[in-house]
């Protein structure tokens, strides 16, 4: 059987989301479900190469990052067979449906790591408010709000990657840390 049929296939269940929206989240769910996969195996392989003078720290970070990760995996997963349907969560499935892009194999330094991995965070961030709005327009606020869940952490997570960039890019836009010309300080405030 293709994963075309079996992805668009429901098996019987007495949720009351019409079975044309379940098709249509439980699809979304599946390219989720890659994403985070593949996602979660490059914090691992930021993780296991990282070198240089942030290494215990970044090591810890992307090790951390990969056990939140593991746990919205889980969390989509069954919302998917919740609804249904049938959950894609091999890795050759993640390889070949995640939106994400290949993992560079032949970096070392620390900052080359947190960059390539904010990358992938934001790219990941920016299908999950999709799919928020998505499953929100079919009816399901359960998976709006599973969405959300993971959004928040991933936003979180997106903000501590960056926290390890900013200064240096700071630094290179106006050759010293401070507001950038684009940030403005609210009146009243010093």
């Amino acid at each position: 059987m293709s994963d075309n049929t079996i992805s668009s296939r429901l098996y019987p269940t007495r949720i009351d989301i019409p079975a044309e929206a379940r098709v249509q989240i439980v699809v979304l769910l599946n390219q989720t479900l890659a994403a985070t996969s593949d996602l979660k195996t490059q914090a691992k392989q930021a993780h296991w190469n990282v070198k240089g003078t942030d290494f215990y720290q970044l090591h810890l970070l992307f090790d951390e990052i990969a056990g939140e990760l593991e746990e919205y995996i889980d969390m989509v997963a069954e919302r998917v067979t919740a609804l249904g349907g049938y959950a894609f969560g091999t890795v050759r499935a993640a390889a070949s449906n995640s939106i994400l892009p290949e993992y560079p194999l032949d970096i070392l330094d620390g900052k080359d790591h947190v960059t390539a991995l904010a990358d992938r965070f934001a790219s990941y961030g920016k299908h999950l408010r999709g799919a928020i709005d998505k499953t929100d327009e079919l009816g399901d606020l359960d998976t709006a709000d599973l969405y959300t869940e993971i959004s928040r952490t991933i936003d979180k997570r997106l903000w501590f990657l960056e926290a390890h960039l900013q200064v240096a890019e700071i630094k290179a836009e106006n050759g010293k840390a401070g507001i950038t010309q684009t940030q403005k300080i609210p009146a009243g405030v010093k």
